[in-house]
């Protein structure tokens, strides 16, 4: 195996494979590196699979409205490899008038940019999802948000680009990189020294260490999550569901077991030593929740929780692009939980920037330089 190649990538995550299957897709030769021995399991690992526009900052809502018009709908056909991608419709659901209040605010930034979504009352949310208790009083309805396996696109994308010819590397801890006459060149890991004329880093949270290694900082913190997975249960609803307050959120996946994803505030007294351990107050947190919603899952069984920890951005929205300063290094990171429906186009975006290419859409509102001090 080479250690040079046009393209270096650190992160194997799905944006990371993503953005490495479109470059040799245009017969450019890439490296992934990831520190970890397996490929995907950081956040790709550990997400909730949605594919919305609903709820999304305005900045974002460009990126996931191209992705569910144009890649989505294709991209199992594309990576050979079922995603198991539904567009069958996104509830977010309200239980109190605050609740409404922060799901039309939601809604008419939405609507101002184009997206298809509406404010419903209890009485449709129920014609919708019958499953869904009385006390849930409305809910913001998005008939084009649905949702995918996180675990078998990001499967999808690594295997579609080994069959091009990219060449993964895990176990390879990135400890700095290094510029050759003022332009990134060199990823020097823990084992090994790796060459390309582009180096993208989209390595979630430790992304912020590996850039800093080059004198580049993007503010952003790691809030860790927890998500569960039920038994398989007879087939109820379609629908990606979520909240107001962020109870909860998850859908039914096509084995019929359900996955939910959710957070009890006590996420930063966790114990971590590196394995992302979950709590025992944070499952049964986001499980009365549930009950709440959907009283039919009561007696749902548990069968496995997870955590991970989310790269969340100090103005909510991701860091994509070319840092100037250094000419080279293209960045992805800071997604704030909100990477896995928008990663198709990411990848995309990657791919034209690292082969110079005119993008499909303006990145200029996620500049890396757009951080400033207030004086």
């Amino acid at each position: 195996m080479s250690r040079t190649a046009d393209v270096i990538i650190i992160g194997s995550g799905v944006i990371g494979c993503a953005a490495a299957y479109y470059l040799a897709k245009k017969g450019t030769s890439v490296i992934v590196l990831d520190k970890d021995e397996n490929i995907g399991n950081g956040g790709s690992a550990r997400n909730g699979g949605g594919v919305r526009q609903s709820g999304r900052d305005p900045r974002e809502l460009p990126l996931a409205m191209y992705a569910v018009n144009n890649l989505w709908p294709t991209l199992s056909e594309e990576l050979g490899v079922n995603v198991e991608y539904h567009k069958e419709g996104n509830l977010r659901l309200g239980k109190t008038e605050h609740h409404l209040e922060i799901l039309q605010g939601l809604t008419d930034r939405a609507t101002a940019c184009g997206l298809d979504v509406r404010m419903i009352d209890g009485a449709e949310v129920r014609a919708i999802n019958p499953y869904l208790s009385d006390e849930v009083i409305g809910a913001s309805w998005c008939a084009t948000d649905g949702h995918a396996n996180p675990l078998m696109t990001t499967l999808g994308y690594y295997r579609a680009a080994r069959r091009l010819g990219v060449q993964f590397y895990t176990g390879e801890e990135v400890i700095e990189l290094q510029t050759i006459k003022g332009k990134a060149r060199r990823v020097i890991t823990k084992k090994n020294v790796f060459e390309g004329e582009k180096i993208i880093v989209a390595a979630g949270y430790e992304s912020r260490w590996i850039l800093e290694s080059a004198g580049i900082d993007i503010p952003m913190s790691k809030d860790l999550i927890e998500a569960l997975v039920t038994e398989a249960e007879p087939k109820m609803f379609p629908q990606m569901l979520g909240t107001a307050d962020a109870d909860f959120y998850g859908h039914q996946t096509n084995h019929g077991s359900f996955v939910f994803g959710g957070a009890s505030g006590f996420e930063t007294v966790n114990k971590d030593n590196g394995h992302n351990m979950t709590s025992s107050i944070t499952a049964p947190c986001i499980c009365r929740g549930i009950m709440k919603y959907i009283p039919k899952l009561a007696d749902a069984k548990i069968v496995r929780t997870w955590a991970g920890y989310e790269d969340v951005s100090v103005d909510g929205v991701p860091v994509i692009g070319e840092i100037r300063e250094i000419p080279g290094l293209i960045v992805a990171c800071a997604f704030t939980g909100h990477g896995f429906g928008i990663s198709p186009i990411v990848g995309t975006l990657l791919a034209e920037i690292a082969r110079e290419e005119k993008t499909t859409l303006d990145l200029s509102t996620f500049r890396y330089d757009r951080f400033k001090a207030v004086i």
